[in-house]
């Protein structure tokens, strides 16, 4: 019970330290993208999931615990984002034995192409113009006991626009910790600890006069905005997860995260997850309780496990996701474990 004291007494103190560090910085890192929770089975949590993590979307929410897998894995997601946009992700976890593991992950973020207009040619120019945004992670964990579990990434990440683009470079940390408290499971993890960005290339570029009213000078001469650079958005989370009830193969499990980033305010995410004997699975969940004026809440999907003989065990996952003005999204996992 000290320990579980101890443990309330920190969430706390991170909760309400964000809540004054972090309220007056909306919008103030580069590569927003990042914060797009992964995976049809954490996203119907309510991205409480740092703690609970068992697939391959562990690789995002906490890189630390891909070695708590006993099996190697692989999973593709597909979500269809704001405005049109389109975000893919894949992942992989290969489990090396004796409590290793390396994984990768590849997402994609994008927004689609759009004709090229100017002053002159308000209809379009015949050229077409692009935005995505990617990253991608090499992931390493190991279990160093039986209950405490620690791993890190290391990641790349860019964001282009028409011909210009901008790259930067991270780590993700994580950690997690079974506890002899009926199995509870404590997990912490920190996300894109690195570099600054900042947008460069040929869109950049103008011609310049150095003096208009002078005559005879060369007026095509090549100038170029400089713009300027962005920290990466620092993640921090914590969270807990526990099944409450586990009976003849049914298993409902409760999961919270205390979500602590460095562009926006404080909030706590809950979930669960009703589980049939491995087959079927039911989540629902709330994100982001605490920030004013948010539009996210409430969250669901399902899922089904099946394994095939002689091949994998396949996953099909879905979840549900009610953005308030910006509409509902849904998300469409597949992921086999061999």
């Amino acid at each position: 019970m000290k320990r579980l004291r101890n443990l309330f007494i920190l969430i706390m103190s991170i909760v309400f330290a964000g809540q004054v560090t972090a309220q007056d910085k909306v919008g103030t890192s580069a590569a927003p993208f990042l914060g797009i929770g992964i995976g049809p089975a954490a996203t119907a949590m309510g991205g409480a999931y740092v703690s609970f993590a068992r697939d391959a979307y562990t690789l995002y929410w906490n890189p630390g615990a891909i070695s708590r897998l006993d099996r190697s894995v692989a999973s593709f997601t597909h979500t269809g984002w704001i405005l049109g946009s389109d975000y893919n992700w894949g992942g992989l976890i290969l489990n090396l034995g004796n409590g290793n593991a390396v994984g990768l992950q590849f997402a994609y973020l994008d927004y689609g192409e759009e004709n090229v207009t100017t002053i002159f040619a308000p209809e379009g120019t015949g050229d077409r113009w692009t935005a995505n945004d990617l990253f991608a992670t090499l992931t390493f964990a190991r279990n160093f006991t039986e209950r405490f579990s620690a791993g890190g990434s290391v990641k790349i990440i860019r964001e282009m626009i028409y011909n210009s683009s901008a790259t930067g470079f991270a780590i993700d940390l994580g950690l997690l910790y079974i506890t002899d408290f009926n199995g509870m499971r404590l997990g912490m993890s920190i996300q894109n600890f690195g570099t600054e960005m900042q947008m460069d290339g040929q869109d950049l570029w103008f011609p310049y006069d150095q003096d208009p009213y002078r005559f005879g000078d060369n007026p095509t001469l090549t100038g170029k905005w400089k713009t300027d650079s962005w920290p990466l958005p620092l993640f921090f989370r914590l969270g807990v997860s526990m099944d409450v009830v586990s009976v003849a193969g049914n298993t409902l499990t409760l999961a919270s995260d205390a979500f602590v980033p460095s562009d926006n305010s404080t909030v706590v995410n809950v979930g669960a997850e009703y589980n049939y004997d491995q087959i079927f699975f039911l989540r629902g969940g709330y994100q982001s309780l605490g920030r004013a004026e948010t539009q996210e809440g409430l969250t669901a999907g399902l899922g089904l496990q099946y394994m095939i003989p002689g091949f994998a065990q396949v996953n099909v996952d879905y979840a549900f996701i009610d953005f308030g003005i910006l509409g509902d999204f849904h998300t469409f996992g597949f992921g086999f474990t061999y």
